[in-house]
């Protein structure tokens, strides 16, 4: 099921030219930032919600039993709360090789919120990417019930670690930011009684 977008997201440049993007984290880019970024802001998306339908066997996985990841389905009304990084187009390229499961670049518009200490962002709003996995990438595992994707996670493990920690760390960085994901912390419960 493995899909490697690494070649197909280096012909996806939005931002030629730039000295500086902005990505959008919603998933472990939120808790775990292993690149190098100039700054970093709590954000949001709208339109976007935030789900365990991607099927991960590179990493929290394997071909034989994948883990379930984040994706983003598009949701009217909707508002996904994630993290985003100022980076140097350089970083795109590790990062490719990181998401390359069935993640393509695309363009989003981003708000700001600021940090708790300091006042927003001169430039509240801006243009970055983030890595989506939609329902035409093979490794795409869509909705199920909750208990079946917590058992999922919960029974998962790959080069990176166990499934459950992914999902235990994702919630515990949403808690920190103050934001409520009622599909990340039901999930978490789940997970939790197993």
């Amino acid at each position: 099921m493995l899909l490697d977008t690494t070649a197909l997201n280096q012909q996806r440049n939005f931002f030629d030219g730039h000295a500086d993007i902005w990505l959008f984290g919603y998933g472990s880019l939120i808790w775990k930032a292993d690149f190098a970024y100039l700054e970093r802001q709590p954000a949001y998306i709208t339109g976007w919600a935030r789900r365990f339908w991607q099927g991960s066997h590179d990493h929290r996985g394997t071909p034989d039993s994948p883990g379930r990841v984040a994706t983003l389905i598009r949701a009217q009304g909707a508002v996904c709360h994630g993290m985003a990084y100022r980076i140097t187009p350089d970083v795109l390229a590790p990062l490719d090789v990181r998401e390359k499961n069935g993640y393509l670049r695309e363009k989003v518009p981003l708000t700001f919120l600021g940090q708790p200490d300091k006042a927003p962002p001169p430039q509240a709003t801006a243009e970055g990417l983030i890595y989506l996995a939609t329902d035409e990438n093979p490794a795409f595992l869509g909705d199920a019930p909750l208990t079946d994707i917590a058992q999922q996670i919960a029974q998962a493990h790959g080069p990176s670690g166990s499934n459950k920690a992914y999902l235990l760390n994702l919630a515990q960085a949403l808690r920190e930011l103050g934001i409520d994901d009622a599909h990340v912390y039901s999930l978490e419960e789940q997970v939790r009684r197993l």
